[in-house]
């Protein structure tokens, strides 16, 4: 075990809203196999698993990291969980069911409280931002090869960043690119002063848009909502945490457009103030549940 898995902590957004929103009592579904599709260092799984003696767990990560810290968390419940290292839009069940789906996406507190990820701008790294440590892409290859074009394009999408061409401009007329604290500074330098000294850093949206082209992740989020509701069980709960606008409008519209699914969630479920205050990061999370029609229910 690695001491990077043994300090990946995760602290459950909204524990007690996704409990209820996967229906874990043991009154709720005769089945009682749930995944979890993005099992972090495992704090949602570890309450699931402890709500109930006879759940089982299939739980995946795409981050190796995050994956052996969610092993050695949940190590005591032994035989109860199955691990594997997959993106979820490219698992596939072979024909298991699930009584609930768990998928808490975006980038996770650890991946950005630690520096040689490349995530956060905070500190001086490497220019990575690959939640599968596997894949070839980085951020580093975005900055330094994309043309201007798809440049400004990709970080007004992702980022919506309404100066992505004059950032856009910055990067190609600056490249090379090493690390993250240039990117930052050079951002921050090409921006009207109103701007560079406003609530947010002014490289904040360009960081995510990177972030978000580097691991593709609306194109395998899309992939999820597509397939995810045949896995479930009649009766079944589809449980999505998001954290900003661009996921939830996906997850928003997959849940109406989709005659598997309906909707328990008519509005998304937020964090408490007092949970904000212990946990500043769930304050952007929003939480949507659906459930899986009868067979005969859908058109």
């Amino acid at each position: 075990m690695t001491e990077e898995a043994v300090t990946f902590h995760h602290v459950p957004v909204m524990p007690q809203p996704v409990l209820t929103g996967l229906g874990a009592c043991p009154t709720s579904n005769d089945l009682r196999c749930f995944l979890d599709a993005t099992v972090g260092g495992g704090g949602h799984s570890d309450l699931l698993l402890q709500s109930d003696t006879q759940i089982q767990l299939v739980a995946l990560d795409q981050d190796t990291i995050a994956l052996q810290a969610a092993q050695q968390r949940l190590a005591k419940y032994r035989d109860r969980v199955t691990f594997y290292h997959t993106n979820f839009g490219k698992f596939t069940p072979d024909g298991q069911k699930f009584a609930g789906i768990l998928a808490d996406i975006g980038v996770s507190s650890a991946q950005l409280d630690t520096p040689e990820r490349g995530f956060s701008f905070r500190q001086t790294a490497p220019l990575d931002m690959r939640m599968n440590q596997q894949q070839t892409i980085t951020a580093a290859d975005i900055v330094n090869h994309w043309d201007e074009t798809n440049l400004a394009n990709m970080i007004y999408a992702y980022g919506e960043e309404r100066l992505s061409r004059r950032i856009a401009r910055k990067i190609v007329e600056r490249r090379p690119w090493q690390t993250t604290t240039e990117l930052a500074e050079a951002i921050a330098q090409c921006v009207p002063p109103k701007y560079r000294y406003g609530r947010i850093h002014p490289a904040t949206r360009t960081f995510q848009a990177l972030r978000i082209a580097v691991n593709a992740e609306l194109e395998v989020l899309k992939t999820f909502l597509a397939i995810a509701p045949d896995w479930l069980v009649p009766g079944g709960r589809l449980v999505i945490i998001s954290f900003h606008s661009l996921e939830d409008r996906i997850v928003k519209h997959a849940f109406r457009q989709d005659d598997r699914l309906r909707i328990i969630t008519k509005k998304p479920i937020v964090a408490t103030e007092e949970e904000i205050q212990a946990n500043p990061r769930s304050r952007s999370a929003k939480l949507r549940v659906a459930e899986r029609q009868p067979s005969e229910n859908i058109d």
